[in-house]
């Protein structure tokens, strides 16, 4: 068993305490301690069992409050594709010249988006961004002719998110500057779009447990039976 600190310690909430959502979001809050305004997490254990294409779990959504995070885009495009990157605030815009430059080790983007005519290119790049979470995808939204949207919806806070091997899915729901309130009406979007893609295969109970943390604090368990008062 991992060594806790101190700060850790003295912030900590029984493992087997559960709380309603906004109560479980605010002592998530409360449980911060480090000296950078930590990011607020939120876990949600699915009754599904990824390991089978027919109950996997993989979208996007744009929050409301977006993350708090400035999100640095990258745009492979050509011809008139590109200036529509440039106004639409992408960071990086390019094509063979950026293909190159990734090759090369450079990988200072948060986000890639690319016209269905570059995955030609792009794809000879998958080893690099695959594992690094930055391939453009169709399913997501980032291999698109229309790029304008494209790089204005992750500007504005959209989240990709897919459900893990063990069924649970992971995604930051803003900063512990945001407040509870603003978490919340992040939380609730999420998941709305979280219910809304739950596959037909999937039998019982959807949504299992879900617990909210900080970057370095505690997690804190939500009580279940709560959930249906926030999506109201």
């Amino acid at each position: 068993m991992p060594k806790r600190g101190k700060k850790y310690l003295e912030k900590k909430v029984g493992t087997t305490e559960k709380f309603d959502f906004p109560e479980a979001v605010e002592k998530a809050i409360a449980s911060s301690y480090a000296g950078f305004d930590e990011s607020v997490d939120v876990a949600v254990r699915l009754g599904v069992d990824p390991r089978h294409a027919d109950q996997m779990v993989r979208g996007s959504v744009i929050l409301p409050h977006g993350t708090g995070k400035k999100v640095k885009v990258l745009v492979f495009a050509k011809g008139e594709k590109e200036k529509e990157a440039q106004d639409a605030g992408a960071d990086f815009v390019g094509n063979d010249d950026l293909i190159q430059k990734i090759k090369d080790g450079w990988t200072d983007f948060d986000k890639a988006v690319a016209t269905p005519d570059m995955m030609g290119s792009v794809g000879k790049i998958g080893r690099i961004l695959g594992p690094r979470g930055l391939m453009p995808n169709a399913k997501v939204g980032t291999v698109t002719f229309d790029i304008a949207k494209a790089v204005n919806d992750l500007k504005a806070g959209k989240i990709d998110f897919r459900v893990e091997k063990a069924g649970i899915v992971h995604a930051p729901m803003g900063k512990v500057s945001f407040g509870a309130e603003k978490v919340l009406e992040n939380v609730s979007t999420f998941l709305e779009t979280i219910i809304r893609l739950k596959p037909a295969a999937s039998k019982g109970t959807y949504l299992r447990t879900i617990a909210v943390s900080t970057t370095m604090g505690p997690g804190v368990r939500v009580e279940m039976a709560t959930v249906k008062e926030l999506l109201k």
